[in-house]
């Protein structure tokens, strides 16, 4: 099969396609022929050795996938072979095949295609486990999304309107801003041109926001937590800006507010069962019309050096996929 290798840490430039030996599923994983992989941000950050874990080389970078499942390795009675399926492989998504463990694979609605799949677990998954079970977000109460037309700020955009929330949706275009507005935000926040704090002051009349929902880092983090109305609490989904930012804690003491870190992988690991009690509530809510995913460009897998570079870049507005066309090449 053909696969993306990366041999070494480093230059996302070194990434070469190769061809390698298939994986073989074995005891509690299931082997899936892969139609469309979700490409993003933390790809490009474990590729260049950048991010907080570090595969064994040689690996393929790729966490989400989607696809045909063609085998299943001992105890596995969940899934079986000829399901389309979505999962989350950690690694090995850059490729025709892919190895899943049973628990991270999950049976998709058949209105949803692979494309969708692909770009709907790591978005989805994260601000769903960052708005219902770190934030424990309530109806009515005001969501602040930063970075909100990116792929996991567009879908915190989304449930948290799902979730009864008033949203602000922030970010550095006014067209970015339209999308934002077209999945839901109440209100809109250009911070290139804007000053984020007065104009969340006047949106809220002076309280600040409930939740703050922070995938981007950098300077804006402290100007946003300064904005935290009391008992607020800031959401740490990641450092798109490049930048971890140090929090002066006594913002935190103040107003009695809390700065809760989200970590969707190793919740999924860690707590299983509970990570698929929300897939499936988000399935349910796909099938039901309420969730929309944005796929901003899909690429064949032989352009992943573009696709990785689109998202690397942060040009994108929702989800970038890649797609391997095993199907198309299968039947014919």
């Amino acid at each position: 099969m053909r696969a993306v290798l990366c041999r070494e840490f480093g230059p996302r430039a070194d990434l070469r396609m190769e061809d390698v030996a298939a994986p073989v599923a074995r005891k509690g994983e299931v082997l899936i022929a892969v139609e469309a992989c979700g490409v993003n941000f933390f790809d490009g950050l474990v590729v260049e050795g950048k991010y907080q874990t570090r595969p064994d080389r040689p690996f393929s970078p790729g966490s989400e996938v989607a696809g045909v499942v063609t085998a299943v390795g001992e105890g596995v009675t969940r899934i079986t072979p000829g399901l389309r399926v979505l999962g989350f492989a950690g690694f090995g998504g850059y490729a025709e095949e892919a190895v899943v463990p049973a628990s991270h694979v999950f049976p998709i609605p058949d209105a949803m295609s692979f494309v969708e799949a692909a770009g709907f677990l790591i978005t989805y998954g994260t601000s769903h486990h960052a708005l219902k079970d770190r934030a424990r977000i309530a109806p009515g109460e005001t969501l602040l999304v930063l970075g909100a037309a990116g792929g996991v700020g567009l879908t915190a955009v989304e449930l948290g309107k799902c979730m009864g929330a008033r949203v602000i949706a922030a970010a550095s275009s006014d067209d970015k801003l339209a999308l934002c507005r077209s999945y839901g935000a109440d209100e809109t926040i250009n911070y290139s041109r804007e000053d984020l704090r007065h104009r969340i002051k006047d949106i809220t009349e002076g309280k600040g926001v409930d939740v703050i929902y922070d995938p981007v880092g950098g300077t804006i983090t402290e100007t946003a937590l300064r904005s935290l109305a009391l008992f607020g609490r800031h959401l740490v989904i990641g450092f798109a800006a490049g930048d971890i930012p140090k929090i002066p804690l006594n913002l935190l003491l103040l107003k009695q507010s809390s700065l809760i870190g989200v970590f969707w992988g190793a919740h999924a690991r860690a707590a299983p069962d509970k990570n698929a009690e929300n897939v499936a509530e988000l399935l349910r809510w796909f099938a039901e019309g309420k969730l929309r995913p944005h796929i901003f460009a899909s690429y064949p897998i032989e352009r992943f050096n573009e696709a990785l570079d689109l998202v690397m870049e942060r040009s994108v507005q929702g989800k970038v996929v890649l797609t391997t066309g095993v199907h198309e090449r299968t039947e014919g």
